[in-house]
């Protein structure tokens, strides 16, 4: 059960980090030895925010469940050994600080594998200030089911109605308005359009948008939970 707190709830691939640039290259070295290409539309379509039980099942379904698992941790072990350059979205070390201020809980919510997480929020130094990480593949469902959203709630004490996800994908943000929170949209692979159909609150470059500091004040306002849900 979660608490009445509030919290910042962050996907991490192309939200905290431009990274998907570093993703497609991975599952294009990957891929391309069993004669599967993989341009940006298809990583769009098929591949961007799902997680890797999915995509192992729609890319490699002549592979048996190990050889799919071991070839993607391939792509994984591909994908960490190219993030000694990465560098958190404009905005985002600034935020952590307004929420410091504010004295809100954080949390990472991701789809991709915890060795993933853990290397790229150390490449970023964000380790010690998102200490909270929510794996899906952790969990019995993944995103775009609410289960990590929820889970993310529950392990930082916060109310739906008071806080924020920051998600990049139609599936994560279905996740997170699944669970009942606001959610802002980073256009850092799909347009504003996409993720306003998924359900974003509204859509933003990176964390710099001045209308993103006005959503935390205004849910943090939020005292009656049912009355916002009706």
């Amino acid at each position: 059960m979660t608490g009445g707190g509030a919290a910042l709830l962050f996907d991490l691939d192309g939200t905290l980090v431009d990274s998907d640039a570093k993703h497609l290259a991975a599952f294009q070295q990957t891929f391309a030895p069993f004669g599967i290409a993989v341009d940006q539309e298809t990583y769009n379509a098929r591949i961007h925010g799902a997680s890797n039980e999915l995509i192992g099942k729609a890319f490699l379904s002549h592979l048996s469940p190990e050889r799919r698992r071991a070839t993607l941790e391939k792509k994984e072990e591909a994908y960490r050994a190219d993030l000694g350059d990465i560098e958190p979205t404009p905005g985002a070390v600034e935020l952590l600080d307004f929420a410091d201020r504010l004295g809100l809980q954080r949390a990472v919510v991701t789809n991709g594998p915890r060795a993933n997480a853990d290397a790229a929020l150390t490449a970023l130094g964000l380790a010690d200030r998102l200490s909270i990480v929510i794996v899906g593949g952790e969990l019995e469902r993944a995103k775009p089911d609410p289960l990590p959203y929820l889970c993310g709630l529950e392990l930082t004490g916060a109310a739906a109605c008071r806080s924020v996800a920051f998600e990049d994908s139609p599936t994560g943000v279905r996740s997170a308005v699944a669970a009942g929170l606001a959610v802002v949209g980073l256009t850092t692979s799909l347009d504003e359009a996409s993720l306003i159909k998924a359900g974003a609150t509204f859509a933003a470059a990176d964390f710099t948008d001045p209308r993103i500091r006005a959503l935390i004040e205004a849910r943090l306002e939020v005292n009656d939970c049912a009355a916002l849900r009706a």
